[in-house]
């Protein structure tokens, strides 16, 4: 139970961005109590051993880290580190793998095999340079008060780049830069992770998505969290209270009243029910969730709905690939990608509109242990075992509503089934066994993360992104995470420039609760 009757601040929701916010919220000297109502902090973000008996401590939900901004780590003084990829992507087919990393050489080389010339390369260099430019100056907005759109633009200063990313949809441009259809998906698999949308969607979803996936510390990489996400929340529950922040798990905030100035925070646990007064109200939750504590209606103009399959596995060893032209341990140390050309992505798309399941599921795959062995016991890691983590894309909520169990084991087979076909040997004899002998190997659907973790629809960014800028003259200046009452902000993935492992959120409501 909390200790005091009265706080400056309440936050609901443990995760990573309340975290963020406790902590920099106690550092600022206020008095900070943060509900979790599950029996421990994370949220997405954690770590967890979930194969019975097995020494393998996984990222179970979240897994990558890109747009945690490096001043929230120094701000905060976290005992975080993560780790650059060698490789940062392989995309098998029928025609040879392409590589892209392991020196600028051996990526032209790939590129060359694959479509015969060098014209395929130099376009890929020149886009993701205009990308690293947008990046460079984007990115630092992020953890700023909101620009205006023609502030944006301005700051971006390059009208092609604009153009591109911000009014028409991504798919003109990968058309327009790319010829190869191998090429054109791997670049549009950045639009469509944990989104469900056509290149050309003209609503433009796709389009956030990807600026979201290209900005990322400036330059767009993905890189491993040592030690597996859950060692970035725990670092930040330990800054929290380390700076004076209490954390109370198992306590379920049910209702928030407040008149603008002063709040009540309603809650139960596991001895009872009781309330806390509060200044502040940072709500680290969907908006759905929020508009609920607040006993208001809510009624989004784009509910919220999941589109991804999430697999944590534990292999015995690497599968041996078909393309010998590459190793496994090179080929799964970034992000593989199956069936994501850029007809296959359509193809799957049209097939899970139409409300089925795609016949030949995308996915992308990547190896931490790779990179990070620590996530390993002793045993495991002398003995090569190795963790695969798989994210399908193109597999909305609302094909899982009927028998979600039965859904979920038809596309796992299908999924596994289409990373064998680039495969010596199948995946299935590589699984390691747990305790009771079962296959280690688990996976989630968007009715799984509903469930699970209260994410809307199973969405992992809670609603549809939006771009970086201020959608309504009003909002400039302010932080993206205000709400219709002064004392309670939005802290999680569905404020503005919310989605994704950042922090960002939980420092911008900081921010504005300490009138930066």
């Amino acid at each position: 139970m909390p200790v005091q009757d009265s706080y400056d601040a309440v936050i609901v929701g443990g995760g990573h961005n309340g975290l963020v916010a406790a902590a920099y919220l106690a550092r600022a000297g206020r008095s900070v109590l943060v509900l979790e109502r599950l029996g421990h902090t994370g949220g997405a973000a954690v770590s967890t051993r979930p194969f019975p008996g097995v020494d393998a401590r996984l990222s179970r939900y979240s897994y990558l880290v890109s747009l945690l901004p490096r001043r929230i780590v120094r701000d905060l003084g976290l005992d975080f580190a993560v780790r650059k990829r060698t490789v940062s992507s392989y995309t098998p087919s029928e025609r040879g793998g392409l590589l892209v990393g392991g020196g600028e050489e051996r990526t032209r080389e790939s590129f060359a095999r694959l479509t015969g010339g060098e014209a395929e390369f130099a376009s890929w260099r020149s886009f993701y340079a205009l990308m690293r430019q947008v990046a460079e100056r984007v990115f630092p907005t992020l953890t700023e008060p909101l620009p205006t759109r023609d502030a944006l633009r301005a700051r971006i200063g390059d009208e092609a780049a604009w153009r591109m990313l911000f009014e028409e949809p991504i798919g003109v441009a990968i058309e327009e830069y790319f010829a190869d259809d191998l090429v054109r998906g791997v670049v549009l698999t950045d639009a469509l992770i944990g989104t469900f949308a056509d290149a050309h969607d003209p609503t433009l979803v796709q389009n956030r998505c990807f600026l979201y996936h290209v900005i990322g510390g400036g330059t767009g990489d993905w890189d491993v969290p040592v030690g597996g996400m859950g060692a970035l929340t725990d670092a930040l529950a330990k800054a929290a209270v380390s700076a004076g922040a209490e954390i109370v798990t198992s306590h379920e905030a049910t209702r928030v009243d407040t008149d603008g100035k002063r709040a009540e925070v309603a809650f139960r646990s596991g001895t009872g029910e009781g309330t806390v007064a509060a200044r502040h109200v940072l709500v680290n939750a969907s908006p759905e969730a929020l508009a609920t504590l607040l006993g208001e209606a809510s009624s989004p103009a784009h509910p919220a709905e999941g589109a991804q399959l999430k697999v944590n596995m534990l292999l015995r060893g690497l599968p041996r690939l078909r393309d010998r032209s590459v190793e496994a341990k090179e080929a799964f140390a970034g992000t593989f990608h199956v069936a994501e050309g850029y007809g296959q992505l359509a193809a799957a798309y049209g097939e899970a509109a139409s409300g089925r399941l795609p016949s030949a599921p995308p996915s992308e795959i990547y190896c931490h242990s790779l990179t990070d062995p620590s996530i390993l016991g002793p045993e495991l890691a002398a003995q090569g075992y190795q963790t695969l983590t798989l994210f399908g894309l193109h597999t909305p909520a609302r094909l899982f509503t009927g028998d979600n169990e039965a859904t979920r084991a038809e596309l796992l087979a299908a999924t596994l089934a289409q990373l064998d076909t680039y495969l010596e040997e199948p995946l299935a004899d590589c699984l390691a066994l747990d305790a009771n002998g079962a296959p280690c190997i688990e996976a989630k659907t968007p009715v799984d993360l509903e469930r699970e973790l209260r994410l809307p629809g199973g969405n992992i960014f809670h609603r549809p992104l939006s771009f970086p800028y201020a959608d309504e003259p009003e909002a400039a200046g302010r932080w993206g995470v205000e709400t219709a009452h002064a004392n309670v902000l939005l802290c999680g993935a569905g404020a503005v420039r919310g989605g994704g492992v950042s922090g960002i959120p939980g420092h911008n409501a900081a921010m504005a609760v300490l009138g930066r």
